[in-house]
């Protein structure tokens, strides 16, 4: 490789990633000198745009690279006349440890623990990614983080890497998506360089791997992916995997992988509860405080919209940035007029369609009682508890008043109603058991 050949890749570089993109990253960093083992050495004006285009760009730049010299196999990139250290190596990793993460996927520096807000349905989940992010001595290998889109696996995930990076920065951790795991499998098995992709996969400390359902059906890749797994798990190399869905559940996984995910710490992350998508609302106005210290917010805004986007933290947090932009921009406090102009089409597709009757019919199948009994006017224990949670349930999933879920219930009073659901809200602090009955109740309505 030579500075001529790096100069002749320059437009065809632009024309890939952009003008802007190659200015901003690419056109400040110059090729230096080729080193024994296939490394290109590129010097790079800061520490930062060289982790940046290592992490961004750099097995576009690999690929553009090797086609043209077939000698590089790896890059390095030094800041120029401050520190002739490595930021970061590619593919096949030094035999000494690095302190900075392999190249994988980047990470989002808003995705760390402190952001991460707390409650029943993520408890777990949360209390186990912290323990592995301690990076002490291995006790659940995998952990296994599971649930539906926008509910913090990958928030979780990125959370993990910075912690571990903050307290054992002695330790080689890669975090890449399942498709970036085969892209490399593929790429390798093209160039012939299988034992490169083997070693790096292999000499990891800790390897994260997102969204694994993405290998399912994937014959080849799901082989080596087993195999990598195994040889990490007998050096008791900690392994973390992410997917929307409980390993049983992924079809066209292998049998001996599913098995093997199955084997260490398998954690679901369940639907926000209101309580948690109220103070996530509440963390992220934190934040805003500071950009839009001006902007006057109305009393019962979060509250309503932790009512009414109910299903995937993702929307309820870009709604929330949207109605703060919009409001800053026209110069108006945030209004419940305001919210719900600004926001018409995210509430529109958020409307709960579940009935009343839907409801009644999946607590009385819940708890085994005949619907009669459930609306009667039976006040037996044995009635009165589930008639209650179906009363609460028809609070939080539908947008029928008091008086109207009374009717339904039998014709009771809507005073009944608000004895009825304030009574739940004040167990599902008190008995587990009745909190997971919601949980489930609500996870089979909402499905």
């Amino acid at each position: 490789m030579t500075k001529e050949q790096w100069g002749a890749l320059q437009d065809q570089l632009s024309s890939t990633i952009g003008e802007n993109n190659y200015k901003t990253w690419i056109k400040p960093i110059e090729f230096h000198d080729m080193e024994p083992g296939g490394v290109a050495v590129f010097t790079v004006p800061t520490n930062f745009i060289g982790t940046y285009v290592s992490q961004n760009y750099g097995d576009l730049l690999l690929a553009k690279l090797s086609a043209v010299d077939t000698a590089v196999r790896r890059l390095r990139f030094d800041v120029a006349n401050v520190d002739t250290r490595p930021v970061q190596p590619r593919a096949v990793p030094s035999p000494a440890p690095s302190t900075d993460l392999l190249p994988g996927a980047p990470l989002d520096a808003r995705f760390t623990f402190d952001s991460f807000v707390v409650g029943k349905p993520n408890e777990l989940a949360h209390a186990a990614a912290k323990r592995v992010g301690e990076g002490g001595q291995v006790t659940f290998n995998p952990l296994f983080l599971y649930g539906g889109v926008g509910l913090g696996k990958t928030h979780l995930m990125h959370a993990i890497a910075w912690e571990l990076r903050t307290h054992r920065p002695d330790l080689n951790v890669l975090y890449l998506s399942a498709e970036q795991f085969m892209y490399r499998f593929v790429q390798a098995l093209r160039e012939r360089r299988m034992m490169d992709f083997k070693e790096l996969f292999r000499s990891v400390d800790v390897l994260m791997v997102d969204d694994v359902q993405f290998i399912a059906g994937k014959d080849s890749t799901q082989e080596e992916f087993f195999h990598t797994f195994n040889a990490l798990v007998d050096q008791n190399k900690q392994i973390i995997i992410s997917a929307d869905r409980a390993p049983d559940e992924i079809k066209d996984l292998e049998n001996r992988i599913r098995s093997r995910l199955q084997s260490g710490l398998v954690v679901d992350l369940h639907p926000t509860d209101y309580e948690l998508r109220l103070g996530i609302l509440q963390s992220k106005v934190q934040n805003y405080r500071e950009q839009y210290p001006a902007l006057q917010l109305d009393d019962g805004i979060l509250e309503f919209l932790a009512h009414r986007i109910s299903t995937n933290v993702r929307v309820l947090e870009g709604a929330l940035t949207r109605l703060f932009a919009f409001a800053s921009l026209v110069g108006q406090p945030i209004t419940m007029e305001l919210t719900q102009d600004c926001l018409a089409d995210v509430l529109r597709a958020s409307d709960r369609k579940i009935s009343i009757e839907e409801i009644q019919r999946k607590v009385a199948e819940h708890y085994h009682i005949r619907l009669s009994d459930l609306i009667g006017p039976k006040r037996v224990r044995n009635f009165a508890r589930p008639r209650q949670v179906a009363m609460y349930l028809c609070k939080q999933l539908t947008a029928r008043s008091l008086p109207e879920i009374g009717r339904r219930f039998g014709g009771r009073d809507h005073t009944t109603v608000m004895h009825g659901v304030k009574r739940i809200e004040e167990l599902r602090s008190q008995d587990s058991q009745i909190a997971d009955d919601i949980e489930l109740l609500r996870r089979a309505l909402e499905a």
